[in-house]
């Protein structure tokens, strides 16, 4: 399915992209132009972002402090 009509960007692609460390739509638009022409498909690029294409990441409060890591 097309997620950027503009640049014929499909949800798979942005999944790929996400995969590759791309996890915002600014860094999605960076790597394959979608959202940067009518913007219409921004939101959708947030959905799928926000549906776990991107890696989780551990919050703050659950990494090991620096003296620790050490």
């Amino acid at each position: 399915m097309y997620v950027c009509s503009c640049f014929g960007v499909t949800e798979a692609q942005v999944k790929k992209h996400a995969e590759g460390g791309a996890c915002t739509p600014r860094q999605i638009a960076s790597a394959c132009k979608a959202g940067t022409d009518c913007g219409s498909c921004v939101r959708r690029i947030q959905a799928i972002l926000g549906r776990g294409a991107c890696p989780t990441r551990e919050p703050a409060d659950r990494l090991p402090a620096l003296d620790e890591a050490a």
